[in-house]
């Protein structure tokens, strides 16, 4: 460790102007002041500062290849006082051809932190901003913010994300390091300061969004300026999908979309499934092999963002006497999930940037907005043309979350969701995205799975294009990560409630059917309990699994498989009563345990995961899944990037839309392969709004088509040409297996 006292060493003829409202804690090229600077495996080589090709002049810091090689700033005496300010201000460059991650960690007296992980590019030198107080996109409504660095002010700009808090009357140190270099880095640094405004974060999140729903920070190919040019594309579109479907109609298919060619399966009227020659087969109500090749939530209501409150984002609203007025609307969704936490601007006023540009395309027009009312579009023209279009790109079936009318039209198979709500106890898991986890033993939840289950097989019962019904989505089963804690944060949360909680009733009765007594189970689990009733007490907390108490792991892992069997079996039940036709389809698992996915496979037709990997085999051990015997369907994978509008790429990243096409085709070339798997779904169809969906604020370029309704013509070609082939696979695995 170096510790150094920085006075005035040199001085240098270039430096940057400062933004307005940004005064300079300390500069490493002609300091004004007095600082600490202690260096943790890393070093100021050169006593002097260097001139960047720009003409900029910036000190350089080697940070060595260790875990956490720290640069840090801190008073000669006593503390600063940065109450006044607004952000700090870091003016950096990486001095690597590449991008570099800078964690930056501000502390306070009282050991409070706060803290940011920058994303340097390459590239010269900007200006990193980061708040002082807890600030990310979520604050303004979106998952992801605008692209960085932005240049405002005549400078480049990066504002950050930070996270934690501190006492800003007493800050002792600012860090810089960098998390676990595998070489040796350099990082360039002017100045370190304090911005006493929020202009510059006004500026960033100000006119973002222009009149059609895109960012207006960047351009692409798709990127729409005027109406003639919607309908211009509109009208390109016409005959690429006449040729596709021309084609389409002469790959023999049955009306459901299965394979005329090859072994013919048994017609039962429904779909259904079954293992011929060591592969899964989906067969069709006519008794074809069915690969399903589906898109989810395809719909026309993904285009709705929230625009109360932060009417200075969106450049080009339409006023309320406008035609396009048509397209606001009134929402809610702080519904207190994990989902919606930390998220600002989740309710009130919102517009649909997707209805209104359908209508500039297909509408009539309207001279006031009296004139047009809300149901002014043609439901019909749109189901249509969607329908159209996906049968033209190579899908045959409707996602989940996909418009019911799609599904009334009989030209493709869909899927339903079954959204069990009501009033029953509920557990914590310690993920709790989209809620807790359901108590399958709470007699309230077989009232409301029999409630939720009539409900959705009311209008299907007898409907032979209805594939079946996914149990619910994304169910928190585990916390993330490979701890302990995490992978059975079922039991874990279970035995930290109160006994009203009828899975902590199940599991205590578990335990001391098992057990017998608090001597038993104390001996068995190496801990001292004096009295049973201590189990009993809401926050008891339990030992955590190892190696010398074998026990404690098999209890959990027992309790785990009951509660999965418990909740599948309620659905089960449910729907053989109400829907004995049609397939439960799994759980669409994104985070999973053994026991939950062992459950799934005893009580429903198919598991089914969502999967944003690379390969389906990269999110899941397939040699297990294999010993399970079941079908499976990937209900969704995706993959984005942040070229096009929308400033999030979703779970999965590539890095430009051309790399998209390739990603598809080996995912789907992947699912081919493997025997178990009897088709894939795409999500969405729809880029989720640059600002961000009603829901949770996702704004990802996730879709086949933008909000525009504009397809990415490079992207369908690909997939179009990837479904076919799929097909074609598909038809020679059924010739090698046929008599």
């Amino acid at each position: 460790m170096i510790r150094r006292t920085l006075p005035a060493m040199f001085a240098l003829l270039f430096s940057t102007p400062l933004l307005a409202g940004q005064q300079t804690l300390f500069s490493f090229v002609r300091p004004a002041s007095v600082v600490n600077v202690t260096t943790q495996d890393a070093a100021m080589p050169q006593y002097n500062a260097e001139q960047t090709a720009e003409g900029e002049v910036l000190r350089r810091v080697v940070f060595n290849p260790v875990a956490q090689p720290t640069l840090r700033l801190g008073p000669q005496a006593g503390a600063w006082d940065w109450s006044a300010g607004q952000a700090l201000t870091l003016r950096l460059q990486s001095a690597m051809d590449w991008a570099l991650t800078v964690d930056v960690t501000v502390q306070s007296s009282d050991g409070r932190t706060l803290g940011s992980r920058i994303d340097l590019p390459a590239g010269p030198a900007q200006t990193v901003m980061i708040p002082l107080r807890a600030s990310s996109p979520l604050s303004q409504g979106m998952r992801a913010g605008p692209p960085m660095p932005w240049t405002y002010d005549g400078q480049r700009l990066l504002l950050a994300s930070s996270s934690g808090e501190v006492d800003l009357k007493q800050v002792i140190s600012v860090s810089l390091s960098i998390p676990n270099p595998k070489v040796a880095q350099s990082l360039l640094i002017e100045r370190v300061g304090l911005q006493d405004d929020d202009q510059a974060f006004k500026a960033a999140y100000g006119d973002l969004i222009d009149g059609y729903g895109q960012s207006t920070r960047g351009r692409w190919p798709e990127k729409v300026t005027s109406d003639e040019q919607l309908r211009a594309a509109d009208s390109r579109e016409q005959p690429q999908l006449k040729a596709w479907l021309a084609e389409r109609g002469k790959l023999g298919l049955d009306p459901y979309g299965g394979l005329l060619a090859g072994p013919v399966f048994e017609a039962k009227g429904f779909f259904r499934t079954e293992k011929r020659d060591g592969r899964w087969y989906l067969v069709t109500p006519a008794g074809h092999p069915f690969y399903s090749l589906g898109v989810n939530a395809v719909a026309a209501d993904g285009g709705r963002t929230y625009v109360a409150g932060r009417e200075g984002m969106f450049k080009g609203l339409p006023g309320d006497g406008d035609a396009l007025s048509a397209f606001y609307g009134e929402g809610n969704n702080d519904d207190g999930n994990a989902s919606s936490q930390g998220r600002n601007f989740k309710q009130g006023r919102w517009f649909d940037f997707y209805a209104a540009n359908l209508q500039r395309t297909h509408g009539q027009g309207c001279p006031t907005a009296s004139a047009c009312p809300p149901a002014m579009l043609d439901a019909t023209r749109w189901q249509a043309h969607t329908l159209d279009r996906l049968q033209a790109w190579g899908f045959n079936t409707l996602g989940n979350w996909s418009d019911p009318a799609l599904g009334r039209a009989k030209r493709m198979p869909y899927t339903l969701p079954l959204s069990i709500v009501g009033d029953y106890a509920s557990i914590s898991t310690g993920m709790d995205w989209w809620g807790r986890m359901p108590d399958p033993f709470d007699p309230r939840f077989a009232m409301a799975t029999e409630r939720a289950v009539a409900i959705a097989a009311r209008d299907h019962r007898d409907d032979p294009w209805l594939i079946g019904y996914f149990a619910d989505n994304e169910l928190a089963w585990a916390a993330p990560g490979g701890e302990p804690k995490a992978r059975y944060g079922l039991a874990y949360g279970t035995l930290r409630l109160t006994t009203d909680v009828p899975a902590k009733r199940a599991f205590l009765k578990q335990l001391r059917d098992k057990y017998r007594n608090q001597e038993g189970l104390s001996k068995a689990w190496g801990i001292e309990l004096t009295a049973w009733e201590l189990m009993e007490d809401p926050g008891f907390e339990a030992p955590l699994p190892n190696p010398e108490h074998p026990e404690i792991e098999r209890d959990y892992q027992y309790f785990q498989q009951v509660f999965a069997e418990t909740y599948f079996k309620t659905i089960s039940d449910a729907l053989k009563w109400h829907a004995p036709n049609h397939l439960l389809l799994g759980g669409r698992y994104a985070v999973s345990t053994p026991e939950a996915v062992k459950a799934c496979a005893e009580f429903c037709d198919v598991l089914s995961f969502n999967f944003y990997t690379l390969k389906p085999e990269d999110g899941y051990d397939f040699a297990r899944l294999a010993e399970l015997d079941k079908p499976v369907l990937v209900s969704e994978f995706q993959f984005g990037s942040r070229d096009r509008g929308p400033f999030w790429p979703g779970p999965l990243e590539v890095a430009r839309e051309e790399d998209r096409g390739p990603a598809y085709a080996n995912f789907l070339k992947a699912a081919m392969a493997q025997p178990m798997i009897v088709g894939a779904h795409w999500f969405q169809y729809l880029d989720q709004p640059a600002s961000g969906r009603l829901l949770d604020g996702e704004n990802g370029h996730l879709g086949l088509v933008a909000i525009t309704d504009v397809p990415y013509a490079g992207f369908i070609e690909a997939v179009q040409r990837s479904n076919r082939q799929a097909m074609a696979q598909l038809r020679t695995q059924l010739g090698k297996s046929a008599p």
